[in-house]
Protein backbone atom coordinates (compact mmCIF):
# COMPACT_ATOMS: atom_id res chain seq x y z
CA UNK A 1 0.00 0.00 0.00
CA UNK A 2 2.83 2.18 0.85
CA UNK A 3 4.83 1.37 -2.25
CA UNK A 4 1.39 2.45 -4.31
CA UNK A 5 1.54 5.96 -2.95
CA UNK A 6 5.42 6.33 -3.04
CA UNK A 7 4.65 5.40 -7.14
CA UNK A 8 1.72 8.28 -7.32
CA UNK A 9 3.61 11.06 -5.52
CA UNK A 10 6.59 10.90 -8.15
CA UNK A 11 4.28 11.79 -10.98
CA UNK A 12 3.15 14.76 -8.80
CA UNK A 13 7.01 16.07 -7.77
CA UNK A 14 7.94 15.69 -11.75
CA UNK A 15 4.78 17.87 -12.55
CA UNK A 16 5.68 20.13 -10.05
CA UNK A 17 9.39 20.71 -10.80
CA UNK A 18 8.56 21.42 -14.85
CA UNK A 19 5.78 24.02 -13.09
CA UNK A 20 8.45 25.44 -11.48
CA UNK A 21 10.82 25.38 -14.39
CA UNK A 22 8.86 26.63 -16.41
CA UNK A 23 7.27 29.55 -14.03
CA UNK A 24 10.62 30.60 -12.93
CA UNK A 25 13.57 32.36 -15.09
CA UNK A 26 16.41 34.37 -14.80
CA UNK A 27 17.30 37.63 -16.68
CA UNK A 28 21.01 38.62 -17.35
CA UNK A 29 22.37 41.75 -16.47
CA UNK A 30 22.96 41.68 -20.43
CA UNK A 31 19.10 41.41 -21.20
CA UNK A 32 15.77 42.68 -20.81
CA UNK A 33 12.36 40.41 -21.29
CA UNK A 34 8.73 41.03 -22.31
CA UNK A 35 6.22 38.23 -21.35
CA UNK A 36 3.47 37.57 -23.73
CA UNK A 37 0.36 35.25 -23.22
CA UNK A 38 -0.84 33.95 -26.13
CA UNK A 39 1.30 36.37 -28.32
CA UNK A 40 0.26 39.38 -26.48
CA UNK A 41 2.52 41.03 -24.72
CA UNK A 42 1.64 41.13 -20.70
CA UNK A 43 2.47 44.09 -18.31
CA UNK A 44 5.54 45.92 -18.56
CA UNK A 45 9.20 45.13 -19.80
CA UNK A 46 11.35 43.50 -17.17
CA UNK A 47 14.33 45.26 -17.40
CA UNK A 48 16.01 44.31 -13.77
CA UNK A 49 18.26 41.45 -13.71
CA UNK A 50 17.50 38.89 -11.40
CA UNK A 51 15.03 35.89 -10.96
CA UNK A 52 11.49 36.56 -11.82
CA UNK A 53 8.25 34.16 -12.82
CA UNK A 54 5.74 33.85 -14.87
CA UNK A 55 2.41 31.93 -15.48
CA UNK A 56 3.95 28.23 -16.88
CA UNK A 57 3.01 27.06 -20.10
CA UNK A 58 0.75 29.92 -20.61
CA UNK A 59 2.99 32.98 -20.51
CA UNK A 60 5.79 33.04 -22.77
CA UNK A 61 9.40 34.99 -22.20
CA UNK A 62 11.41 36.59 -25.42
CA UNK A 63 14.99 38.06 -24.72
CA UNK A 64 16.55 40.90 -26.12
CA UNK A 65 20.34 42.54 -26.41
CA UNK A 66 20.63 45.54 -23.43
CA UNK A 67 23.78 46.39 -24.93
CA UNK A 68 25.17 48.54 -27.51
CA UNK A 69 24.72 46.56 -30.89
CA UNK A 70 26.59 47.69 -34.31
CA UNK A 71 24.76 48.38 -37.77
CA UNK A 72 27.21 47.90 -40.52
CA UNK A 73 25.35 49.02 -43.86
CA UNK A 74 26.59 47.79 -47.67
CA UNK A 75 28.71 50.33 -49.35
CA UNK A 76 25.95 52.05 -51.61
CA UNK A 77 26.38 54.35 -54.76
CA UNK A 78 25.42 57.84 -54.58
CA UNK A 79 25.58 60.78 -56.54
CA UNK A 80 26.39 64.14 -55.90
CA UNK A 81 24.93 67.50 -56.23
CA UNK A 82 27.70 67.66 -58.69
CA UNK A 83 27.01 64.75 -60.81
CA UNK A 84 30.28 62.54 -58.59
CA UNK A 85 29.25 59.17 -58.36
CA UNK A 86 30.16 57.93 -55.05
CA UNK A 87 30.57 54.55 -52.63
CA UNK A 88 29.52 55.48 -49.46
CA UNK A 89 30.20 52.95 -46.67
CA UNK A 90 28.42 53.60 -43.40
CA UNK A 91 28.59 52.39 -39.69
CA UNK A 92 25.97 52.68 -36.84
CA UNK A 93 25.72 51.34 -33.24
CA UNK A 94 22.34 51.61 -31.81
CA UNK A 95 20.49 49.44 -28.80
CA UNK A 96 16.77 48.32 -27.51
CA UNK A 97 15.44 50.91 -24.89
CA UNK A 98 11.97 49.97 -25.40
CA UNK A 99 11.72 46.26 -25.79
CA UNK A 100 7.57 46.21 -26.25
CA UNK A 101 7.44 48.58 -29.34
CA UNK A 102 10.51 46.69 -30.59
CA UNK A 103 8.45 43.36 -30.17
CA UNK A 104 5.32 45.16 -31.15
CA UNK A 105 6.92 46.86 -34.68
CA UNK A 106 10.38 44.71 -35.70
CA UNK A 107 9.71 42.05 -33.66
CA UNK A 108 13.45 40.91 -33.67
CA UNK A 109 16.88 41.92 -34.13
CA UNK A 110 16.86 40.89 -37.92
CA UNK A 111 13.98 42.50 -38.72
CA UNK A 112 15.32 45.58 -37.05
CA UNK A 113 18.56 45.44 -38.83
CA UNK A 114 16.55 45.37 -42.63
CA UNK A 115 14.27 48.79 -41.45
CA UNK A 116 17.68 50.45 -40.30
CA UNK A 117 19.17 49.26 -43.54
CA UNK A 118 15.78 50.77 -45.41
CA UNK A 119 15.82 54.30 -42.84
CA UNK A 120 19.89 54.67 -42.63
CA UNK A 121 20.47 54.12 -45.95
CA UNK A 122 17.71 56.50 -47.29
CA UNK A 123 19.05 59.45 -45.38
CA UNK A 124 22.57 58.98 -45.99
CA UNK A 125 21.33 59.00 -49.36
CA UNK A 126 19.30 62.21 -49.34
CA UNK A 127 21.68 64.49 -47.37
CA UNK A 128 25.08 63.32 -49.54
CA UNK A 129 22.84 64.35 -52.92
CA UNK A 130 22.10 67.48 -51.76
CA UNK A 131 25.87 68.20 -51.46
CA UNK A 132 28.46 68.60 -53.17
CA UNK A 133 31.85 66.25 -53.67
CA UNK A 134 33.87 68.61 -51.64
CA UNK A 135 31.46 69.15 -48.63
CA UNK A 136 31.26 64.98 -48.26
CA UNK A 137 35.11 64.68 -48.66
CA UNK A 138 36.33 67.45 -46.08
CA UNK A 139 35.31 69.41 -42.93
CA UNK A 140 37.33 72.75 -43.52
CA UNK A 141 38.60 75.10 -45.75
CA UNK A 142 42.03 74.78 -43.83
CA UNK A 143 45.29 75.14 -46.70
CA UNK A 144 46.69 72.40 -48.29
CA UNK A 145 50.53 71.89 -48.67
CA UNK A 146 51.45 70.68 -51.86
CA UNK A 147 54.42 69.53 -53.12
CA UNK A 148 54.96 69.20 -56.59
CA UNK A 149 57.10 66.08 -57.74
CA UNK A 150 58.45 67.98 -60.51
CA UNK A 151 59.72 70.47 -58.51
CA UNK A 152 61.76 70.84 -54.91
CA UNK A 153 60.24 73.58 -53.52
CA UNK A 154 56.79 72.97 -51.69
CA UNK A 155 53.70 75.33 -52.48
CA UNK A 156 50.26 76.53 -50.37
CA UNK A 157 47.12 76.10 -51.89
CA UNK A 158 44.56 78.26 -50.88
CA UNK A 159 40.92 76.68 -50.50
CA UNK A 160 39.25 79.90 -52.53
CA UNK A 161 37.55 77.78 -55.14
CA UNK A 162 36.43 75.11 -52.78
CA UNK A 163 34.71 77.17 -50.21
CA UNK A 164 33.33 74.37 -47.99
CA UNK A 165 30.13 75.77 -45.53
CA UNK A 166 29.40 72.35 -44.35
CA UNK A 167 31.87 69.55 -44.16
CA UNK A 168 32.06 65.76 -44.06
CA UNK A 169 31.62 66.03 -39.76
CA UNK A 170 28.18 68.43 -39.83
CA UNK A 171 27.02 65.90 -42.97
CA UNK A 172 27.39 62.88 -40.92
CA UNK A 173 25.96 64.87 -37.61
CA UNK A 174 22.79 66.13 -39.45
CA UNK A 175 22.39 62.53 -40.78
CA UNK A 176 22.13 61.07 -37.31
CA UNK A 177 20.01 63.55 -36.08
CA UNK A 178 17.75 62.94 -39.02
CA UNK A 179 17.75 58.99 -37.77
CA UNK A 180 17.18 59.59 -34.43
CA UNK A 181 13.99 61.58 -35.27
CA UNK A 182 12.53 58.42 -37.39
CA UNK A 183 13.62 54.92 -35.08
CA UNK A 184 12.37 55.59 -31.73
CA UNK A 185 8.90 54.63 -32.95
CA UNK A 186 10.57 51.02 -33.17
CA UNK A 187 11.46 51.06 -29.22
CA UNK A 188 15.48 51.79 -30.86
CA UNK A 189 18.12 54.82 -29.75
CA UNK A 190 21.00 55.09 -32.69
CA UNK A 191 24.16 55.71 -30.15
CA UNK A 192 26.17 56.89 -33.14
CA UNK A 193 26.38 57.22 -37.14
CA UNK A 194 29.73 57.54 -38.73
CA UNK A 195 30.62 57.19 -42.72
CA UNK A 196 33.52 54.80 -42.75
CA UNK A 197 34.55 55.17 -46.04
CA UNK A 198 34.29 57.16 -49.18
CA UNK A 199 35.37 56.44 -52.89
CA UNK A 200 34.88 56.83 -56.27
CA UNK A 201 32.62 53.85 -58.10
CA UNK A 202 34.74 51.36 -60.03
CA UNK A 203 34.83 52.78 -63.35
CA UNK A 204 35.61 56.62 -62.19
CA UNK A 205 38.68 55.27 -60.27
CA UNK A 206 39.99 53.04 -63.10
CA UNK A 207 40.32 56.41 -64.17
CA UNK A 208 41.66 57.95 -61.83
CA UNK A 209 43.93 55.47 -61.33
CA UNK A 210 45.01 55.65 -64.85
CA UNK A 211 45.21 58.92 -64.93
CA UNK A 212 47.61 58.66 -61.80
CA UNK A 213 49.34 55.85 -63.86
CA UNK A 214 49.94 58.28 -67.11
CA UNK A 215 51.26 61.53 -64.58
CA UNK A 216 53.74 58.91 -63.13
CA UNK A 217 55.19 57.76 -66.00
CA UNK A 218 55.35 61.26 -67.59
CA UNK A 219 56.96 62.42 -64.45
CA UNK A 220 59.33 59.62 -65.04
CA UNK A 221 60.08 60.01 -68.16
CA UNK A 222 60.96 63.75 -67.22
CA UNK A 223 63.57 62.79 -64.84
CA UNK A 224 65.13 59.94 -67.40
CA UNK A 225 65.10 62.91 -69.82
CA UNK A 226 66.91 65.25 -66.94
CA UNK A 227 69.16 62.13 -66.33
CA UNK A 228 70.23 61.41 -69.87
CA UNK A 229 71.04 65.10 -70.52
CA UNK A 230 73.25 64.82 -66.85
CA UNK A 231 74.87 61.83 -68.04
CA UNK A 232 75.85 63.39 -71.69
CA UNK A 233 77.45 66.56 -69.97
CA UNK A 234 79.43 64.17 -67.98
CA UNK A 235 80.40 62.24 -70.24
CA UNK A 236 81.38 65.19 -72.36
CA UNK A 237 83.74 66.97 -69.30
CA UNK A 238 84.84 63.50 -68.51
CA UNK A 239 86.29 63.30 -72.46
CA UNK A 240 87.27 66.87 -72.35
CA UNK A 241 89.38 66.67 -68.91
CA UNK A 242 90.51 63.01 -70.44
CA UNK A 243 92.03 64.58 -73.81
CA UNK A 244 93.63 67.55 -71.52
CA UNK A 245 95.40 65.24 -69.40
CA UNK A 246 96.77 62.84 -72.28
CA UNK A 247 97.39 66.31 -74.35
CA UNK A 248 99.23 67.47 -71.00
CA UNK A 249 100.90 64.10 -70.49
CA UNK A 250 102.37 63.90 -74.12
CA UNK A 251 103.67 67.31 -73.95
CA UNK A 252 105.60 66.61 -70.83
CA UNK A 253 106.66 62.93 -72.30
CA UNK A 254 108.25 65.27 -75.17
CA UNK A 255 109.88 67.69 -73.02
CA UNK A 256 111.10 64.89 -70.75
CA UNK A 257 112.39 62.95 -73.90
CA UNK A 258 113.69 66.02 -75.58
CA UNK A 259 115.68 66.97 -72.61
CA UNK A 260 117.43 63.39 -72.20
CA UNK A 261 117.96 63.51 -75.85
CA UNK A 262 119.43 67.08 -75.01
CA UNK A 263 121.62 65.54 -72.32
CA UNK A 264 122.75 62.55 -74.33
CA UNK A 265 124.04 64.59 -77.26
CA UNK A 266 125.67 66.69 -74.83
CA UNK A 267 127.35 63.76 -72.73
CA UNK A 268 128.03 62.06 -76.39
CA UNK A 269 129.70 65.52 -77.38
CA UNK A 270 131.97 66.24 -74.49
CA UNK A 271 133.37 62.38 -74.69
CA UNK A 272 133.62 62.65 -78.48
CA UNK A 273 135.45 65.91 -77.76
CA UNK A 274 138.04 64.20 -75.64
CA UNK A 275 139.26 61.42 -77.56
CA UNK A 276 137.78 61.27 -81.20
CA UNK A 277 139.77 58.71 -82.65
CA UNK A 278 138.93 56.54 -79.55
CA UNK A 279 135.12 57.36 -79.45
CA UNK A 280 134.99 56.12 -83.44
CA UNK A 281 137.19 53.15 -82.62
CA UNK A 282 134.21 51.98 -79.71
CA UNK A 283 131.62 52.89 -82.38
CA UNK A 284 132.94 50.78 -85.28
CA UNK A 285 133.37 47.48 -82.70
CA UNK A 286 130.01 48.21 -81.19
CA UNK A 287 128.51 48.27 -85.01
CA UNK A 288 130.24 44.66 -85.60
CA UNK A 289 128.76 43.26 -82.69
CA UNK A 290 125.49 44.20 -83.42
CA UNK A 291 125.76 43.21 -87.41
CA UNK A 292 128.37 40.18 -87.30
CA UNK A 293 127.80 36.60 -85.96
CA UNK A 294 128.86 33.20 -86.51
CA UNK A 295 125.87 32.45 -89.00
CA UNK A 296 126.27 35.48 -90.71
CA UNK A 297 128.75 36.22 -93.93
CA UNK A 298 129.91 39.90 -94.47
CA UNK A 299 132.04 40.19 -97.86
CA UNK A 300 133.07 43.65 -98.13
CA UNK A 301 135.20 45.33 -100.71
CA UNK A 302 139.36 45.71 -98.87
CA UNK A 303 138.84 49.36 -99.26
CA UNK A 304 135.83 49.76 -97.47
CA UNK A 305 136.13 52.20 -94.03
CA UNK A 306 133.90 49.83 -92.32
CA UNK A 307 137.17 47.39 -91.97
CA UNK A 308 139.60 50.50 -92.02
CA UNK A 309 140.15 49.50 -87.87
CA UNK A 310 141.36 45.85 -88.42
CA UNK A 311 143.65 46.90 -91.81
CA UNK A 312 145.31 49.38 -89.48
CA UNK A 313 146.03 46.42 -86.48
CA UNK A 314 149.50 45.03 -86.97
Amino acid sequence: MKRRIYYLYIPLVLLAIILVSDAVFIVDETKQVIITQFGEPIGQPITSAGLHAKIPFIQKTTFFEKRIMEWDGDRNQIPTQDKKYLLVDTFARWRIVDPLKFYQSVNNERNALGRLDDIIDGITRDFISENMLIEVVRNSNREMTITSEEETSSSTATADSLTISLGREFITDAILQKVRQTVPQYGIQIEDIRIKQVNYIDEVRNKVFDRMISERKRIAQLYRSEGQGKKAEIEGQRQKELQRISSEAYKRAEQIKGDGDAKATEIYANAYSKDADFYSFQQTLESYRATIDTTSTVILSTDSDYLKYLKTIK
